[in-house]
């Protein structure tokens, strides 16, 4: 087999692969006869018929079989022998595929990049630093009231935290929409539950107050057929409510599901729901700060096959999540091109670090994290079994767990510098909440 290497640009490389004509012959006969061993022919007994007979009747089809068996397996020792690491599949250009001559053709594809690691103690990695404060459990005890208003009319103008019922009916270029209308519709002002436009038209309305308000739906909105689109409501105010909490007294933790102990167990228990989410926090914060070093300090030429398909895996997954029904309806393409490449490049640069570091994936680990998955289900035991029964998703969590230690061996390599923080700052509890 005779094999030359041209490299065309970038990571992409072109082949030009000759297999011998006897190679191809060889192989032939070689099926051809075992053929003849079982095959029948009218007026020959089976297995007698002369070799003739049997390469008039397979001949053409035993020779194609052949030709696209030597195009993938002299491929494969083509860039064995050239020492390749193909990114993607080879697109095949065939020069010469004719019984009795030489097999002919060339193969361009992507290799993967020459991966030369930063030293990870060169990495220099933010640490965020923060505890649950008495201040934001009294905080997040606030919140959880908000949670459990009641409401009672007034006869005054709507302010932020009151409840507005309403009825509206909505129009584009003078035509009514589906979801443009709703009636006794609850909307909590300052709870972003509607479009800021309008909200704002809310403001200081009565009941049995008429209003109107234009309004723009964003280009991303969630309701296709309205997005970027200019709508037109009709409001009409039914009653206005104002919003009362209740007292933070064993009764309120009870409604919470605390029986014994009353205020400073639910207090204990929201702490400790608040650690444990810090914790998350915490470690979620290193772990891009981690990802963001490796991706800085180790630049790379990606292969833009990888880059590809990555957008279009990325493309179809919003798509799914957003209900598209065809190709027509997925998002732009454009978007997506550098959070693809980002993507690719991490992964190679992951798996030349796991690859080099040797880890191994931690059994302990992996059976902790499913405990805690199956534990967060009502019926643990057969979601754990479920888990067990489905390579999938024991692969994903394996997958997870064998991440969290290559940030752990990071972390405890790099250049680390603490950054204090809070409770707030780093699980965005003050957004969340609206306060």
């Amino acid at each position: 087999m005779q094999v030359s290497l041209t490299a065309t640009g970038g990571l992409e490389r072109k082949l030009e692969v000759a297999v011998p004509a006897d190679q191809i012959a060889a192989e032939v006969d070689l099926r051809l006869k075992k053929i003849a061993r079982t095959a029948s022919f009218k007026g020959f007994r089976q297995g007698k018929a002369p070799m003739g007979v049997v390469r008039q009747q397979y001949g053409s089809q035993v020779h194609s079989e052949v030709v696209n068996d030597l195009l993938r397996s002299s491929f494969s020792d083509a860039i064995t022998q050239q020492n390749l690491k193909p990114a993607t599949g080879p697109r095949i250009q065939p020069i010469a595929l004719d019984p009795g001559a030489d097999l002919k053709y060339i193969a361009t594809f992507e290799v993967l990049p020459e991966i030369r690691l930063a030293p990870v103690e060169s990495l220099a990695i933010e640490r965020p630093t923060a505890s649950v404060l008495d201040a934001d459990v009294a905080d997040m005890l606030e919140s959880l009231r908000k949670q459990r208003p009641t409401y009672t009319a007034v006869e005054r103008g709507a302010k932020t935290t009151d409840r507005v019922v309403l009825d509206f009916e909505g129009r584009i270029d003078g035509v009514a929409f589906p979801g443009g209308e709703g009636r006794d519709t609850p909307v909590v002002l300052g709870a972003g539950q509607v479009l800021t436009e309008f909200e704002q038209v809310l403001a200081g309305a009565r009941p049995g107050e008429s209003r109107t308000a234009v309004v723009h739906f964003p280009d991303d909105y969630h309701g296709r057929e309205v997005a970027g689109k200019t709508a037109e409501f009709t409001i009409t105010v039914k009653q206005v409510e104002e919003a009362d909490l209740p007292a933070l007294d064993d009764a309120f933790a009870e409604d919470f599901g605390v029986k014994e102990g009353g205020v400073e167990q639910l207090r204990k228990e929201v702490r400790e729901s608040m650690e444990r989410e810090l914790e998350e926090a915490v470690r979620n914060h290193l772990r891009a700060q981690v990802m963001d070093a490796l991706y800085r300090e180790n630049p790379l030429e990606v292969p833009q096959g990888l880059v590809e398909e990555t957008v279009q895996e990325m493309q179809v997954d919003i798509g799914r999540r957003t209900g598209a029904k065809d190709a027509s309806q997925l998002p732009p393409r454009e978007q997506f091109i550098d959070p693809a490449r980002r993507r690719v490049a991490l992964g190679l640069v992951i798996g030349e670090l796991l690859r080099s570091s040797e880890l191994k994936v931690d059994r302990a680990r992996v059976q902790a994290r499913l405990e805690d998955i199956a534990g967060s289900y009502p019926n643990s035991d057969e979601m754990r079994r479920a888990y067990l029964q489905n390579a999938d998703a024991m692969r994903q969590i394996e997958s997870a767990v064998l991440e969290e230690q290559l940030v752990d061996w990071v972390v405890e390599r790099a250049r680390i510098t603490d950054k204090p923080s809070s409770f707030k700052e780093l699980t965005r509890f003050g957004h969340n909440s609206g306060s």
